[in-house]
């Protein structure tokens, strides 16, 4: 008679953190087992290769492992999410210096290079400007919060936006335009001339 393995229970992100706490290797291997599918389609979108996704996610496990204690997050999943977005922006930033394939980063990104340039000349500019954005983004409905973040956050192609949200990528769009036309009236309404 063969014995048959039960899957693991999957731990609630609570219990994940005091694994962290507790310094239990067990966390590592809880993490990946609640939150690797969603870190890595976060590093594809990034960096669109899967060897440098599977990179991405070992290092997102170590600093996250380095980070707790002492940050404890309220939500962990964001705390995994802005560390894997860290970590493949710079393995994107490091194969685009070599010259390899685009990524749906740069699509995204230079769909916002309209409104939002990249000239500032201090450092204080760009804090204001990350404020003011942060503060758009906050005030948006929770539907166009989700897009924009999907887009621009997580550099999600508009497919998948529109799968995601169970509507058509021509709905999408329409409210990515939307969106960047609010956000451009915005800034201007701050001072920024676009």
């Amino acid at each position: 008679m063969e014995l048959q393995s039960r899957p693991r229970t999957i731990l609630s992100d609570e219990e994940i953190i005091a694994l962290y706490w507790d310094r239990d290797e067990q966390a590592i291997s809880r993490t990946d087992e609640k939150y690797k599918k969603f870190l890595l389609s976060v590093a594809f979108n990034i960096v669109f290769d899967d060897q440098d996704c599977e990179e991405c996610l070992n290092d997102t496990y170590i600093d996250a492992w380095n980070s707790m204690p002492p940050s404890k997050p309220a939500l962990l999943q964001a705390f995994l999410a802005t560390i894997m977005r860290r970590t493949a922006i710079d393995r994107y930033k490091s194969r685009k210096r070599q010259k390899r394939i685009a990524s749906e980063l740069t699509v995204s990104l230079s769909e916002l290079e309209e409104i939002i340039a990249d000239e500032s000349d201090s450092s204080a500019e760009t804090d204001e400007l990350a404020r003011l954005l942060s503060d758009f983004v906050r005030l948006l409905p929770e539907r166009r919060m989700y897009i924009f973040m999907s887009r621009y956050y997580f550099a999600r192609p508009i497919g998948e936006i529109a799968s995601l949200l169970c509507c058509s990528e021509s709905t999408v769009n329409k409210e990515i335009a939307a969106i960047k036309r609010e956000l451009k009236e915005k800034l201007m309404k701050e001072g920024y001339t676009l």
